[in-house]
């Protein structure tokens, strides 16, 4: 089976267990509603601050979002074997990666979507027309990238006794780059501060370079990092 072929289909089958589960319904979307609003008591004495790092806030948000979808995906695997059964079947070990990065990319982008709500919601922020195609762009390279991350580190920390406090210590310090990236780019995409709309894209070259070199490199160290 290709390897295209494989990724389709484990995608496709985390994408049903979350579903029929609707844990990112239930729990992670409530978690990262009640993030934002922590977020805004915290500086609520300033509105005009809350606007200028509400594209901060969005990310952090997602950020630790990222931990609880991972830890979720991975457990599911771990408490009935199936990754290690899917290892001996001689699943092809890039097809399962690609497949995880796909379906955990998805999910957060939903995410985003909504937590970009929550922040025009809340903190008042404005979406300009004229930034749509750069903060889709963001959004994009910058779920890839988180998505790569959480996936590599979660396959790493999913046979660990101590899974749940070894993952944010693995993954919070790798995706630091995608939050700063992430972070100006939108904050150029809606016009925050005085950021300009030609910045943006410099970050979102960086966000491009990030994901694909964990994409690649992700692709070659899962299988042998499962396997361990």
């Amino acid at each position: 089976m290709s390897v295209a072929r494989t990724a389709w289909l484990i995608a496709r089958k985390d994408l049903r267990i979350e579903w029929k589960s609707r844990v990112i319904t239930n729990q992670v979307v409530p978690f990262a509603g009640v993030t934002m609003v922590i977020f805004g008591f915290a500086l609520d004495a300033n509105t005009d601050v809350l606007e200028l790092v509400a594209p901060g806030l969005v990310w952090l948000a997602t950020m630790f979002s990222l931990l609880l979808l991972v830890q979720r995906n991975f457990s599911v695997e771990a408490d009935d074997g199936a990754l290690d059964a899917m290892r001996v079947a001689g699943v092809d070990a890039r097809g399962i990666f690609f497949g995880k990065v796909i379906g955990l990319a998805l999910q957060l982008l939903v995410l985003e979507v909504l937590l970009l709500f929550a922040a025009v919601v809340l903190y008042g922020e404005t979406i300009r027309l004229d930034g749509a195609v750069l903060l889709v762009t963001t959004m994009i390279s910058a779920t890839c990238g988180l998505a790569a991350v959480g996936t590599l580190y979660g396959g790493l920390a999913a046979g660990s006794k101590g899974r749940e406090t070894l993952l944010p210590l693995l993954t919070l310090p790798a995706v630091a780059p995608v939050l700063i990236g992430a972070t100006r780019a939108v904050e150029s995409a809606l016009g925050t501060g005085v950021a300009e709309l030609s910045d943006g894209w410099q970050w979102v070259s960086l966000l491009t370079v990030f994901a694909v070199a964990f994409g690649v490199g992700g692709s070659l160290a899962f299988g042998p990092l499962i396997d361990e």
